[in-house]
């Protein structure tokens, strides 16, 4: 068994990445994100299938055009190719665990949201 803790999985932007790759050789990477109020993601797209669950806050997803306001409880998939981005719409931190089906991050930025 592999264990690592949040606070040791390196911190870019708004958000913890747990690469599976460097993780024990697993499938699977996440990023653990605290998006303050604003925040969020540019458009942009994966190669793979992706899960977020939303765990506290309020967020507006876009995907291919489409918007959709996410809170707690609510888990969202992206399938792959998808252009998506997420901003936190609330006005307290937008707390999500958002699972990438690849070992590391692969991500083809579209320019901003």
């Amino acid at each position: 068994m592999h264990r690592t803790r949040k606070l040791d999985l390196p911190f870019v932007g708004i958000s913890r990445q747990f690469i599976g790759a460097d993780q024990g050789d697993v499938a699977v990477s996440a990023f653990l994100v605290d998006a303050p109020p604003g925040r969020g993601a540019v458009p942009h797209r994966h190669p793979y299938d992706t899960v977020a669950f939303v765990l506290e806050g309020r967020g507006t997803w876009t995907v291919d055009g489409a918007e959709r306001e996410a809170g707690p409880g609510d888990i969202l998939v992206v399938k792959a190719g998808e252009a998506h981005h997420f901003t936190n719409t609330g006005n307290q931190l937008l707390v999500l665990i958002d699972i990438h089906l690849g070992p590391r991050f692969e991500q083809e930025n579209l320019g901003q949201g």
